[in-house]
């Protein structure tokens, strides 16, 4: 039975991928969980992460697409290279960022609609990076 256009089975090699990336996710959940702490945006500032994961998961369930990968990867560097440096900077209070705040985590309030947001721009020049190889390939 020929694969369709749409759908195609996975790889052991994309089973793979899927793998890590969710092991990397629940490190990062983890890791986010512990600096928010009792924080009331932790499931919000997860939702990027997962989007990502998901984005490559239609990548690579769609087959070889150049577009939707880099689409997947143009959204997972900013959205959580963002969300995972203002973790980081909060747990450290890099640079006294934090110090006179008298609400530092509200920071999180807002952040999982910047990193979406930067992610969306990331994903359009990936889809488009992606289109214009896979037009000459």
């Amino acid at each position: 039975m020929k694969p369709s256009a749409e759908s195609t089975e996975l790889t052991r090699r994309d089973r793979y991928v899927l793998l890590v990336l969710a092991l990397v996710f629940i490190v990062l959940a983890a890791w986010f969980a512990d600096v928010q702490g009792d924080g009331p945006y932790l499931l919000r500032n997860l939702l990027p992460p997962l989007v990502a994961v998901g984005l490559v998961y239609l990548g690579l369930r769609r087959g070889p697409r150049p577009k939707l990968l880099l689409s997947a990867a143009g959204f997972a560097i900013p959205a959580v290279g963002l969300s995972a440096y203002l973790h980081y900077a909060y747990s450290v209070n890099l640079n006294e960022l934090f110090a006179g705040s008298s609400q530092p985590g509200e920071v999180f309030r807002f952040l999982p609609i910047y990193t979406a947001g930067a992610g969306a721009i990331g994903a359009a020049i990936g889809w488009i990076v992606g289109r214009n190889v896979q037009d000459r390939g």
